[in-house]
This record gives C-alpha cells, structure tokens and sequence, in this order.
C-alpha cells in the first residue's frame, strides 16, 4: 500500500497524537467540507481552543493534501492531526468501512465519541433514534456536532422534523428504558450508519439524502 501523502505545519517531527479528525472523502474532494470546518474551529485541543490561524491552515491545506495525496484514495479519509505541542499534519488514507453496524455497536461508538466531546466540545459521531414520530439526538442541547450531525440537523429541518436533544439517551438505550423505531449514527467518516437490527423509513431517509450528496461529489469528479 502506499504510503499516506502527508502536509506539515513547519518543519516539525510529529509528537504524540492529541487530536485525530477523520473526514470521509468523494472523489477526491473533501464532503461537507465548511461543516467540518465550523465544527474545526470550535473544537478545545490540549485544553486551548483551535486557534484561527490553526483553523486558517487546515483550510488552505486541504486542497493542497487533495490535490497531492488524494489519487490512491479518492473515495478515502482525510486526517487531521494534532500533536501534543500544537503541531499539526494532514493526510489522506484508505477508507474502511465499519465492520459492524448493529445498533449495539453504534451505540458503543456514540459513547465514545461522547467522551471525546467532553474533552474537545465537539462529537465526531452522534446517535439519532427515531421512536414514536419523533427524532432524538444524544448529545446535550448545547453540545458541539461534528459535520455530518449537523447535517442530518438541518435535514430534518428541511423535512418538516424537529429533533430534541437528550444528553441520556445513550444510557436509556443500554439500561433497555427506550424502545426505538430506528438507529442510526451521523458519522464524519461513516456517513449516515442506520443501524442494521434497527432501521426502518426514516433512518433509511437520511442514509439516502447523505450517499446523494456523495455520489453528486463523486460524479462531479468524473
């Protein structure tokens, strides 16, 4: 396999990883890129907030990682990584899919990127659950989303569907105290996961509307 094609802020060897973003490409350009971005500059890293000019160079370095490292995976990942002196470097890898999408393991996924967004105020995963009409989140009111949470946030607006926030969802899911029509995770390097034991019509909406978008990006592409 060839190695990942790699951009650096200065001339640095890179320490100990503090902060990995991954963002799912389509054909070779960067999906729902300006959300990413929002949700970028929000993000805490070694206890301090992205700064601007941090937020300015990954802006400018995407296309240039694109257009350098994106021709062996052009449906692949970006990666957007941050060490723990503040240093960063970008790179494009393979994309591989989830092996498992029971909503078991989402769930588990959503709780960890739960976790990750109490230390850096963004989720890159997010857990929705339809049941009885209605689209829950979990993830507190005030939580930080990644790209593709807010995407399927201003979808639903666009479909008429309110969504409430619940920051216990997750747990009420575990404990067995909420029964769910359909699971599905907004991941910014999975997509739109409906979960394969739990979906059902509107779950599968949304996975719709996002490999739309995807397949749109790629046949711009061609």
């Amino acid at each position: 396999m060839a190695e990942p094609h790699t951009h650096e802020l200065g001339a640095f060897s890179l320490g100990t990883p503090a902060h990995v973003c991954r963002w799912r490409l389509a054909g070779r350009s960067l999906l729902l890129a300006n959300r990413h971005l929002r949700a970028f500059a929000r993000r805490i890293v070694n206890d301090k907030p992205v700064s601007p000019e941090l937020v300015a160079w990954a802006k400018q370095h995407i296309e240039w990682t694109l257009a350098d490292g994106s021709h062996e995976h052009p449906d692949g990942v970006l990666m957007l990584i941050i060490d723990d002196a503040g240093a960063a470097a970008m790179t494009v890898g393979p994309y591989l899919p989830l092996a498992h999408s029971t909503a078991r393991h989402l769930i588990g996924r959503a709780c960890s990127a739960a976790r990750e967004q109490e230390q850096t105020d963004v989720a890159p995963e997010v857990l929705f659950v339809h049941t009885d009409g209605a689209l829950y989140a979990a993830a507190a009111p005030d939580a930080g989303l990644g790209g593709c949470a807010n995407l399927v946030v201003q979808l639903a607006s666009t479909l008429g569907i309110p969504v409430t926030f619940e920051s216990d969802l997750l747990d009420d899911l575990m404990e067995g105290s909420l029964e769910a029509d359909g699971i599905f995770l907004a991941s910014d390097e999975h997509g739109i996961v409906p979960a394969s034991d739990c979906s059902n019509g509107v779950s599968e909406r949304f996975a719709a509307s996002y490999r739309r978008l995807f397949e749109s990006a790629r046949s711009k592409a061609r």
